[in-house]
């Protein structure tokens, strides 16, 4: 299928200031200047990969899905169309606001907006990170991934799986659905929970160093109930991280250390471990179902549960590729 990754989010806020403090300060973007009502940041040699505009607080306002050139937009045009989902060519403005040379918008079966580009633009200075990180792990695994809770999964299922083409890596049944997809060797660029309600759940960004991790974890504690779920690691990707709380209401995944797969390959399969191997308290949960989820991390610890160490590429960062250079 077309999608190779996803390549950026639009965030609908009206509380610019406090993301542009969590983006940089927290995170480690760079923010570039797009005017009055518009804050856009970098996480590489991309021109930006968030966008946050100021004009309401819808929360999630886009996902942007790659793909790699013209011939493979206008397939997957063909095909939404020839499915009845309505497709609409991007205007020369707004591909120049999003600095990509053609894009596509349309929406899934819950309403969520989606536009899928090609040829990205990119920037002619290098990447600056905001606070001393390593980088962050983009290139062709993506801006990183997005989870959004739907209030039923069946009717989405074959929009993304069989339209997109989006791969299951792996799926839970209970005690709600929960569906993992891939587009590249990142474990998972898209994720949806069968919750009951319609809203973004969180996106992860992935950086170079377990100390970015852990310092970014410092760093979030220092602003009062910033953290949502505490450090730990994931039993599916592999992925050790921490979640915070966003301005927009729902949550940020800053993690290290994510599973790269290879697709051709890759079963698809049900997972009954929690979600976590340790860690990842879910502080803004009643305490009930925070006994729940704890129970299943200690039920993991007592039978041995363990997953590989991370085996981590370089970066391949064209930031930290000049730092090295220059060392």
């Amino acid at each position: 299928m077309e999608i190779t990754a996803l390549g950026y989010v639009g965030i609908q806020s009206s509380k610019l200031d406090d993301w542009a403090r969590m983006a940089t300060k927290l995170l480690g973007m760079q923010q570039v200047d797009r005017g009055a009502l518009v804050r856009a940041f970098r996480m590489d040699d991309r021109k930006q990969r968030l966008v946050v505009d100021g004009s309401g607080d819808a929360g999630l306002a886009v996902m942007g899905w790659e793909v790699a050139s013209p011939v493979d937009l206008d397939r997957l045009a063909g095909r939404l169309d020839d499915h009845g989902v309505a497709v609409t060519r991007g205007s020369r403005a707004l591909a120049d606001q999003r600095h990509v040379t053609e894009l596509i918008s349309f929406h899934d079966p819950a309403s969520n907006l989606l536009e899928a580009f090609c040829t990205p633009a990119l920037a002619t200075d290098p990447f600056r990170p905001s606070r001393p990180i390593s980088g962050f792990r983009t290139g062709a695994l993506g801006m990183g991934h997005v989870v959004m809770n739907v209030e039923d999964v069946e009717p989405l299922l074959p929009f993304y799986r069989d339209l997109l083409g989006f791969q299951v890596s792996d799926f839970g049944l209970t005690p709600y659905k929960l569906y993992f997809f891939h587009v590249n060797g990142r474990h998972h660029s898209f994720a949806m929970v069968g919750s009951g309600r319609r809203a973004m759940h969180h996106f992860m960004v992935e950086v170079g160093s377990l100390d970015d991790v852990g310092q970014g974890y410092d760093l979030a504690q220092l602003d009062e109930r910033r953290i949502a779920y505490t450090l730990g690691r994931h039993t599916n990707d592999h992925m050790t991280s921490f979640y915070v709380h966003t301005p927009s209401g729902f949550f940020i995944e800053y993690g290290w250390g994510g599973r790269v797969i290879d697709p051709p390959t890759w079963q698809p399969h049900e997972t009954f471990d929690g979600p976590s191997l340790w860690g990842h308290e879910r502080l803004n949960m009643p305490e009930a179902q925070r006994k729940r989820l704890r129970d299943m991390r200690l039920d993991a610890a007592a039978r041995g549960v363990r997953v590989p160490d991370p085996q981590v590429p370089p970066l391949n960062c064209p930031w930290l590729d000049t730092v090295i250079a220059r060392e």
